[in-house]
């Protein structure tokens, strides 16, 4: 079990550092966009796109890895409270009953969704946007892929963590 665990934050590890790096062509893009559209009045659909690309891809890609380093949003009223064994059954619980099949739910109904996207090599729908739009939309599979998994890392740490 400890090789499983290890493969899939190795996965996710990789993968929320590479989306990290996403995050500064994010921030200097929308600089130029802003600077475009205040300072020379032109604008381009398709680098406001790119901005809409990267962000989902860091939040698609970066929620298995949040997930990773227990630093997801969490409102704790009572949490903070609980001793460890209490937050590590609350973790193993939510992980088992919420997020796992939360998961399966949009993998499930997003599929034919994608996949069609895909098939038809959907663009934008936006004059001057990118012809793209089903890369866009395969990061709700690997949104929900990669969160799948960290959950079952996530329950088999909890299960093979000693008290």
């Amino acid at each position: 079990m400890k090789k499983i665990i290890q493969r899939i934050d190795f996965v996710n590890n990789k993968l929320g550092v590479f989306t990290a790096y996403l995050i500064f062509p994010m921030i200097i893009i929308t600089f130029l966009v802003a600077f475009m559209r205040y300072a020379l009045d032109l604008g381009s659909i398709a680098i406001q796109e790119i901005i809409i690309y990267l962000h989902a891809i860091v939040f698609s890609f970066g929620a298995a890895y949040t997930l990773k380093d227990d630093k997801h949003v969490r409102i704790d009223i009572f949490y903070s409270n609980f001793g460890k064994k209490s937050q590590k059954n609350i973790n193993l619980i939510g992980t088992f009953f919420l997020l796992i099949p939360t998961c399966a739910l949009i993998l499930i109904t997003s599929w034919d969704y994608v996949i069609s996207s895909i098939l038809l090599f959907e663009s934008s729908k936006e004059a001057g946007g990118l012809p793209i739009l089903y890369i866009l939309k395969t990061y709700i599979l690997f949104l929900s892929i990669t969160l799948f998994f960290q959950g079952v890392s996530e329950i088999l740490k909890n299960l093979v963590e000693e008290d």
